[in-house]
């Protein structure tokens, strides 16, 4: 799995924080013990510092430690023994004085044999979701609330197909990416179609499932990546650095509105480079786009290059959205 460093810096300062509450909590509740119990304190002091006293005082003597270490474990016995007793009194189970990790897997470090534990993974999804959530309405648009009745159950284009039968597979299509997504496994998608038909709440519910599952999802406008790339190449922006690093590296990448950028030769370069890196990697991508990728209208083709056009038509599944914009279908309605 590929982390966001952006994210994962966020993740672990809340991960963090929640730890220092937790022992400030702890620390706070272990005072209030010793308040009602000075001696359970000085019995936590001598068991902390036993160990060292003694052992120290025999190597210091150059007498074998052994002895020393048996009558610090009688010793230790006989303190355990009143503190478990002051703590019964006190109507405290035995282990009131002891500090607990959250997590007993890692305890509460968040990594687990060089690898990041289960818990800083649940850190690393929530912050996801509220990255994304700052450009997406993740709270609405999910794939339970996706409506169909917008889209008409006729044929009006004459296609063969209606705009409600097609967006059923297009919405089924997106639902079974998202549940299965694997980035090793699953392909790309080009979501293709007017404006108002969908694409980016369907390109949302995507990002919801798949960030909600711990993949690395970054979601953003083709103009504002583009802008990241030029002010990368042409400027010294070390924050420029770290986006284009996240778009190369996450493990999907939703490109939204591609083709409302101002287009010029770096921006082809850009995007080849863009897509094609992440192809090679292995790294899925979806692109939502109001351009067209038809055989005989190829605005895709056009706009950019025959090359890049054929990168998408030979690598991403193409998802085509007709009907009448939903937005104003909204006005109407109300």
């Amino acid at each position: 799995m590929a982390y966001d460093g952006k994210i994962m810096r966020q993740a672990l300062m809340r991960f963090e924080e929640d730890k220092r509450v937790r022992e400030d909590r702890f620390a706070a509740r272990r005072e209030g013990i010793y308040r009602r119990s000075p001696r359970l304190q000085e019995i936590e002091r001598e068991l902390s510092t036993t160990m060292s006293r003694i052992i120290s005082s025999a190597l210091r003597r150059g007498t074998d430690p052994r002895n020393a270490v048996e009558r610090l474990r009688e010793e230790n016995l006989s303190l355990q023994a009143e503190k478990k007793a002051l703590l019964f009194h006190l109507g405290l189970p035995e282990d009131a004085l002891e500090e607990k990790s959250a997590c007993a897997l890692c305890g509460d470090s968040g990594y687990r044999g060089g690898v990041v534990c289960r818990c800083l993974k649940e850190y690393y999804a929530r912050e996801q979701q509220k990255e994304l959530s700052r450009m997406l309405d993740l709270g609405g648009q999910s794939f339970e609330s996706f409506s169909l009745h917008w889209y008409s159950d006729e044929d009006t284009a004459g296609l063969g197909i209606s705009p409600r039968e097609n967006m059923d597979w297009v919405c089924r299509t997106c639902k079974r990416y998202a549940e299965n997504f694997h980035p090793r496994r699953s392909g790309n998608l080009l979501l293709t179609g007017d404006p108002g038909l969908g694409k980016t709440f369907l390109s949302a519910a995507i990002a919801r499932e798949v960030s909600a599952d711990g993949w690395s999802v970054v979601y953003d406008t083709a103009s504002h990546i583009f802008d990241r790339f030029e002010a990368m190449k042409f400027g010294r922006d070390e924050a420029a650095v770290e986006d284009v690093e996240r778009f190369m590296n996450c493990d999907l990448l939703i490109l939204d509105d591609l083709g409302t950028e101002m287009t010029t030769a770096f921006v082809q370069s850009a995007l080849y480079q863009l897509i094609n890196t992440r192809i090679m990697e292995h790294r899925p991508t979806i692109l939502s786009t109001n351009l067209k990728i038809a055989e005989n209208n190829n605005e895709i083709a056009r706009r950019y290059s025959p090359q890049i056009a054929s990168r998408m038509e030979g690598e991403f599944q193409v998802l085509p959205f007709f009907g009448k914009d939903i937005r104003l279908l909204k006005k109407e309605r109300k």
